[in-house]
């Protein structure tokens, strides 16, 4: 990791603010406007601990390895405790229903390809399920608050956001959705898949997801492996050794409790990345339990306009063609501070804009 090759060799334990970089060549800084956010470094440990509001995050990067560039994934060793991994699953028992996935028009339906049960949780639903997301925001430095300059994401700008920093939780989860539980019984699987979203309906509702993380809350005595089919990275014969056949094909990552993965569906020039598609194998022996946070681009109640010039409404040209530009200017044309929905038709900007 990057951490330590910045750090001086004498490196009291103080109160300080640096800049890092982590997770595939994100740019991660501490910001100003964040107040009360500190890092502590030790030279006798391998630890950095994040402190805001009295409470203190730890966070240790030699527990982190960089399992693949394509895509950009990581797996983090022992991310939860047993206890937490316990708790969670305690939380979803007696609540578990069958597992959905988006459709083209911005809904969940059930699918053959799904064959999980699963719940979600409420965001800070309890104390642990509060400190569980501010370690996922820690580690990842996803999200905090409004994500700007999508298309540097080597320039993160935070803007600080005083009741997320005043619940004395780490970071506000803005941009994530809630925590899922699922639970995985014999012969169930989720066939592979993105999580990027390709329809408009789902990427209206706080853009693409961007990042998901992905944590085992047990052991799997044989199958249930997250597997990349089209990662570039190949497992050698000898760490094949205890993966099942799904699992052979690209990369696969066998379920430990307690362990993270964290992995990027979006290329750090905000396209999707091909290599991210991946799926859960069909458990063999046991059963397995895992929780699952994706992270979008803005705050998932935020709706996402299209900068670009374009309708935003099928009826634009008609409307057009009727005088709506100059008699309803700001629907149809927009303002300084809102995009209108039929710019192209109103001609106030050009394809090429």
């Amino acid at each position: 990791m990057l951490f330590r090759e910045s750090m001086q060799s004498n490196f009291p334990l103080e109160e300080t603010s640096i800049s890092m970089v982590i997770n595939g060549g994100f740019a991660i800084a501490a910001n100003p406007l964040l107040g009360s956010l500190n890092f502590f470094i030790n030279e006798y440990e391998s630890v950095i601990r994040m402190k805001t509001g009295g409470s203190a995050i730890t966070i240790d990067p030699t527990r982190v390895i960089q399992l693949s560039s394509k895509p950009r994934a990581f797996l983090y060793k022992g991310f939860l405790s047993y206890e937490e991994c316990q708790h969670l699953i305690h939380l979803a028992k007696g609540k578990l229903r069958q597992s959905l996935v988006a459709a083209g028009t911005g809904e969940s339906v059930t699918s053959k390809e799904r064959t999980s049960t699963g719940m979600f949780l409420r965001k800070a639903q309890d104390k642990i399920v509060a400190r569980i997301e501010s370690r996922i925001a820690a580690w990842t430095f996803l999200p905090l608050g409004k994500l700007y300059n999508l298309f540097d994401v080597l320039s993160f700008i935070y803007l600080r956001n005083e009741a997320c920093i005043n619940s004395k939780l780490l970071f506000c989860s803005d941009n994530g959705e809630p925590i899922q539980i699922l639970r995985y019984e014999n012969g169930q699987k989720y066939e592979p898949h993105f999580d990027f979203f390709q329809d408009p309906g789902n990427i209206a509702i706080g853009g693409h997801r961007i990042a998901t993380i992905l944590m085992y809350l047990s052991d799997v005595e044989k199958g249930g492996e997250t597997v990349f089919p089209n990662s570039p990275v190949k497992l050698s014969e000898e760490e094949k050794g205890d993966l099942s056949e799904c699992a052979k094909v690209g990369y696969g990552v066998r379920p430990k409790l307690g362990d993270a993965l964290l992995f990027f569906s979006m290329n750090p020039n905000v396209t999707p990345d091909a290599t991210s598609y991946h799926g859960s194998c069909p458990v063999i022996e046991g059963e397995k339990w895992s929780a699952t946070k994706w992270i979008h681009m803005l705050p998932i109640d935020e709706v996402w306009r299209n900068p670009a010039c374009v309708d935003e409404n099928d009826h634009c040209s008609a409307w057009a063609k009727a005088g709506e530009c100059k008699k309803n200017p700001v629907y149809m044309m927009g303002s300084k501070n809102e995009l209108g929905f039929c710019r192209l038709s109103c001609k106030v900007c050009s394809p090429s804009s």
